[in-house]
């Protein structure tokens, strides 16, 4: 029996099927943990493997590799701290999200998660079995509650151990950001908390992981409600809590609390973090950007070099005949505020190429769309073949509002192999180029002051395939498509509930219309950062072939 326990947070970083380098992770946070005089460390869900581990757990040779390395693992616990760790595991020939604890040198206990998340971008039912309900693990005479992530989203797994004499709940955690949950996993947490009397710790990983970011921004709950501590967002942190038995139980002692950011400043957090890792996960050397002159491009620009540094970014100029002055001006001004090798590559070439090319069948014929996405395609063309050559990734810099009505060319600059503002509206585009132009955040490696000229952010936005072009020209102005795309993909809004809203109605079914239609497109584009509730991929899954637009 204690009355004193010291549990180290560790808020970590795992590559997804880098079980070695897991564990040697684990290894040194369990170090540091030592050297601070901890009982015990607690590891986010999976951690061994990465989350989410999608079918990798579907191979047994991966599941031999994770047994192998948590046993190495449980064998170096004959001193120190005991480990709680989140792992696949195989028990009775089923597969399960596991947490386990490590202690005395083998796997001193085990319990599995059993409310199994299937909704958005969880598909945890596909590969693992769910769990019984969980009772506590007892440590060093402390009943220790563990339920996992999605466990604590409903009472009653937390009822269950509550009432099977839980003392304190740790609870490790993959939650991927997106805008706006911080607040709402806070509630969750304050409502387990008041239900059960009981402190919690919410424990959660950071990084990268393709679409997915991990916010990290773990915090513990008091037995009152209070916040006792708050570790960082967006980066790795491990941090030692001290937590004493009470007359009415356990509570944690009250120690830093870091806020975490909340709009714009989050927003770009994940993006520089999403990409950081995308980058550097998958081996890239950096990453090459067509710099247009225009605003998608540029704070594209901006996040690559804050996620990579300067000398990892390569943007390259492709003017066509349309190109105007001041995009050139404004690009170079953009490469130089940054500090980025900027090269300039005229398509003019290939237009007149593929004009000889193709005259003989487009004889008679009046140029239109086609033509203006042959320029877009010769410069996908480009970019593509520099990152065959020097191996960087072309970062593709359309945003949602476009990929959202198909205002994109497949095979153009739809490009690429990752973007940063996939689920970034125009509107939102805007204002986190004037944040970023006043803030320089913490632990991005670009440079403090204004890094997108002014001029980019005040001009019309223009595709320029053709003379006095306008994005204005094709769509609705971007704040009232943007309200109107927002009401149909993250709130599912009927167009009766839009109009009411003060949108013109014929204007909400046009919009409804080239949002279905570009169904096609978005399921070839790039992967990119989740930031909202609904972005393009596993959150919104929409049939390509369907006849709903009858409906309208």
């Amino acid at each position: 029996m204690t009355d004193r326990l010291v549990i180290a947070l560790a808020q970590l970083n795992p590559t997804l099927g880098d079980v070695r380098g897991n564990i040697d992770k684990l290894r040194r946070a369990r170090d540091e943990a030592r050297a601070a005089g901890a009982d015990l460390l607690l590891a986010s869900e999976l951690a061994v493997s990465g989350y989410p581990p999608e079918d990798l757990v579907l191979k047994p040779f991966f599941l031999d590799a994770v047994e192998e390395g948590v046993r190495e693992l449980a064998a170096e616990t004959t001193g120190g701290p005991a480990l709680l760790i989140g792992t696949p595991w195989r028990d009775n020939g089923r597969v399960h999200n596991a947490v386990l604890l490590l202690d005395g040198g083998k796997v001193a206990a085990s319990r599995f998660k059993h409310d199994l998340p299937n909704y958005g971008v969880f598909d945890e039912k596909r590969v693992f079995a769910p769990g019984p309900m969980p009772g506590p693990i007892p440590f060093r005479g402390v009943r220790l509650g563990v339920p996992i992530c999605e466990d604590i989203w409903t009472p009653d797994v937390v009822e269950c151990l509550q009432e099977t004499g839980a003392e304190l709940l740790l609870v490790p955690n993959g939650s991927p950001y997106e805008a706006g949950k911080a607040e709402q996993r806070l509630q969750i947490v304050l409502n387990r908390v008041t239900e059960s009397s009981l402190a919690m710790a919410y424990l959660n990983q950071v990084g990268g992981q393709d679409e997915l970011v991990f916010d990290g921004a773990s915090f513990v709950i008091g037995r009152n409600g209070a916040l006792r501590r708050q570790l960082p967002s967006f980066r790795e942190h491990v941090a030692i809590t001290e937590w004493v038995r009470g007359p009415e139980g356990w509570d944690c002692v009250e120690g830093e609390r870091i806020a975490p950011p909340d709009g714009v400043e989050a927003i770009y957090g994940a993006m520089v973090l999403g990409l950081r890792d995308y980058v550097n996960k998958n081996r890239f050397p950096g990453v090459l950007i067509g710099l247009s002159g225009g605003i998608d491009s540029a704070i594209s620009a901006a996040v690559a070099v804050d996620a990579l540094g300067a000398d990892r970014v390569h943007c390259v100029m492709l003017p066509s005949p349309y190109t105007s002055r001041d995009s050139l001006e404004d690009a170079e001004a953009c490469a130089k505020a940054l500090g980025v090798r900027l090269d300039s590559i005229s398509i003019e070439p290939a237009m007149r190429a593929f004009d000889t090319m193709l005259a003989p069948l487009f004889e008679g014929t009046t140029p239109d769309i086609t033509e203006e996405n042959i320029q877009s395609r010769a410069r996908g063309v480009t970019l593509m073949a520099l990152s065959n050559k020097f191996g960087k990734m072309v970062l593709t810099t359309g945003n949602k509002s476009e990929m959202s009505v198909g205002y994109a060319t497949l095979y153009g600059d739809m490009c690429g192999g990752y973007s940063v503002l996939k689920d970034v509206y125009k509107t939102t585009v805007y204002e986190l180029s004037r944040w970023r132009n006043q803030v320089h955040p913490d632990g991005v490696l670009g440079p403090a002051g204004r890094v997108i000229p002014e001029r980019i952010i005040t001009k019309a936005p223009t595709a320029e395939l053709k003379p006095n072009q306008t994005d204005q020209d094709s769509l609705p102005p971007y704040d009232a498509l943007d309200d109107i795309l927002n009401c149909l993909v993250e709130e599912e809004r009927s167009i009766d509930e839009i109009v009411a809203r003060g949108h013109d109605r014929a204007t909400v079914a046009r919009v409804w219309r080239l949002l279905d239609r570009a169904e096609y497109k978005r399921r070839q584009a790039p992967p990119g950062v989740k930031l909202t509730r609904r972005n393009f991929g596993r959150d919104r899954r929409y049939p390509i072939t369907n006849s709903t637009l009858s409906l309208i």
